[in-house]
């Protein structure tokens, strides 16, 4: 397994300058450093192949990661946002191409934030989804991406909250490049059982978000780690394991996440640091 974090561990802000976290995750200790599509959304291809070269030169596997806004919905029942939806993972898997990145996770078949105020069709959303997904899946394909499918928990998601419905998700769009992607903190909301959910997903599982019960960083919570790490290795999983702790206020991830007080105990950056390598070093360990 190569091992990651989400560069938002860090900042404040989706769309901030994620370049300068390339070099420091391999001097982590860590394999992989997750960006956020966000960024990418005005980047000229000549900054993509310059960030291509930035990790290549580093040692460090790039993955990418998405909460799409309502606007780029694709269980959406407006067509015209389902086809602006399509629209745009098409470019966005081009510049994903370029920067030589091979998996893509998050809630990329509703949206996020889901807005509750609104009705709710999940039957709907989800016919109309899996239909776009498809389409947009056989794109991934063909830029060499795996187009993974998070698990939400239910107060940010509501067409895939547990691995049993992302399995069946995966199973009826019917493209190889669609995975099952899982993340421990929403895991501990909606399973019965983590580990049992994970040997489920089983051979379709394409990413693994780690983090603590509390958003910390593995090690920091609650979770059974041992026994995530023993199904891991039941099912063969060699994919990417990826931490994405967020334990600062402020901004708009801070906001979006819902991070009401400070969970790094007033640590500056080199505090962050210092958990962030202890917790990697952990992971290896115990998985």
């Amino acid at each position: 397994m190569k091992y990651g974090i989400y560069f938002a561990y860090w900042e404040h802000e989706w769309n901030a300058d994620q370049k300068k976290y390339i070099s420091k995750v391999g001097k982590l200790g860590f394999d992989v450093l997750e960006i956020s599509c966000a960024m990418l959304k005005g980047m000229p291809d000549s900054e993509l192949s310059e960030m291509r070269k930035m990790a290549e030169d580093a040692g460090v596997v790039l993955t990418a990661g998405y909460g799409p806004g309502a606007g780029e919905d694709l269980g959406s029942s407006d067509p015209e946002i389902q086809k602006r939806a399509v629209a745009f993972y098409t470019e966005m898997l081009r510049k994903l191409e370029i920067l030589n990145i091979h998996t893509l996770g998050g809630g990329i078949y509703s949206y996020w934030p889901v807005d509750y105020s609104r009705p709710i069709d999940k039957a709907g959303d989800r016919e109309r989804s899996i239909r776009n997904v498809r389409t947009v899946g056989r794109i991934a394909e063909s830029c060499g991406v795996d187009y993974c499918l998070e698990a939400l928990n239910r107060f940010e998601g509501y067409l895939i909250n547990t691995s049993a419905e992302c399995r069946a998700f995966v199973d009826e769009v019917d493209v190889p490049a669609v995975k099952v992607m899982l993340d421990t903190f929403h895991m501990n909301i909606e399973e019965d059982s983590i580990p049992d959910a994970i040997r489920t997903a089983g051979d379709k599982l394409g990413h693994f978000h780690v983090g603590e019960n509390n958003r910390k960083v593995p090690g920091k919570g609650g979770l059974p780690w041992y026994a995530i790490g023993r199904a891991l290795r039941d099912i063969g999983y060699d994919r990417t394991v990826v931490m994405e702790p967020f334990v600062q206020m402020g901004g708009g991830i801070g906001s979006d996440i819902k991070v009401w007080r400070d969970l790094s105990d007033n640590g500056d950056e080199k505090q962050l640091d210092a958990d962030a390598a202890g917790s990697v070093a952990f992971l290896r360990y115990v998985f």
